[in-house]
């Protein structure tokens, strides 16, 4: 059973009938973890970098941004028997489909955003796809913790 997350949103599972799905990552980033011993996992679909770029808007819907997403995504899981250390993390997304000029950079904020948080609470990327000027989805398999890689134009790859 498919659970979609869609974009600015968030979802945790330990269904083993489940597999989390975001779809058309394109400046926005997919984050998804898994603990293989819980058999939990979640996944993330962010737009921008930091959440003081719009308080108010961050207050209503704090998975909008990776500041205050990536914390409530981890949450999520810990409440579900998840670990940081046993975590595998997976990254995707971050292209330049809209800015393809780069006047924003938006997709590479939002890479640099993942980095630091990442860097700061000491957590590792198993695996990222990210940057280009393809959208992504990505499927995570609660049972197996299979993760799957659709890059549009291309197959798709599991990790």
């Amino acid at each position: 059973m498919n659970i979609v997350v869609g974009v600015s949103d968030m979802k945790a599972s330990n269904d083993p009938a489940g597999t989390l799905v975001t779809y058309s990552l394109g400046s926005c980033i997919g984050v998804a973890i898994y603990d293989p011993v819980a058999k939990a996992g979640g996944l993330l679909h962010f737009m921008l970098p930091e959440s003081s770029l719009d308080p108010e808007k961050a207050s209503a819907r704090p998975f909008m941004f990776a500041d205050s997403g990536i914390p409530r995504l981890f949450k999520a899981v810990y409440k579900l028997g998840g670990e940081k250390r046993r975590m595998r993390v997976f990254v995707v997304g971050g292209s330049h489909v809209i800015d393809e000029k780069g006047f924003f950079h938006i997709g590479k904020r939002n890479e640099m955003a993942v980095r630091k948080i990442f860097h700061r609470n000491n957590v590792m990327i198993d695996y990222q796809d990210i940057g280009g000027n393809s959208n992504r989805t990505i499927r995570l398999e609660i049972a197996s913790g299979l993760a799957r890689i659709k890059v549009s134009g291309e197959g798709e790859i599991s990790i």
